[in-house]
């Protein structure tokens, strides 16, 4: 790691603690040359696989995007930024854990949509609404009652 101030190559870890629910690491670090102190954030990004899209096209996985739908179902909700982060990681992690070269963005969005429940079930509508492309009024009655049957 280079020293941001110097950009010398010897520096040393002071302190590593745990961070992002045990998603990352923060390490406090030190300069041995200039003395200069600053803080480092690693995170596992495993996520090379790629998104089958309904569509039939392919693209790499973007934890950002996730992340992004699952912020805007949950907007003006009382869920807050480290809740959607924390949910955004799980779900990367879980769908890294299938261990597959391509994944069908059908079964992203089903466990984007159970973690959803679980959190906020108005926010969890409102993914369903884009996700499962509602066109009718119906549509959202469904998805309610499937909600309240549980």
């Amino acid at each position: 790691m280079l020293c941001p101030k110097c950009r010398s190559p010897k520096g040393q870890v002071m302190d590593s603690r745990v961070a992002k629910k045990g998603f990352a690491v923060r390490r406090r670090r030190v300069c041995r040359k200039c003395g200069y102190r600053f803080t480092t954030h690693e995170e596992i990004c495993a996520e090379n696989f790629t998104v089958l899209k309904r569509d039939g096209r392919r693209e790499p996985f973007a934890r950002a995007k996730l992340e992004q739908g699952i912020r805007r179902a949950c907007a003006k909700r009382p869920v807050t930024e480290e809740r959607i982060a924390l949910m955004a990681e799980a779900l990367a992690a879980e769908i890294e854990a299938l261990r597959l070269a391509e994944i069908p963005s059908r079964v992203i969005g089903e466990k984007a949509l159970a973690r959803l429940r679980v959190e906020d079930q108005v926010a969890a509508v409102r993914y369903a609404s884009v996700f499962r492309r509602f066109m009718q009024p119906e549509d959202f009655d469904a998805e309610t009652a499937s909600l309240r049957a549980g």
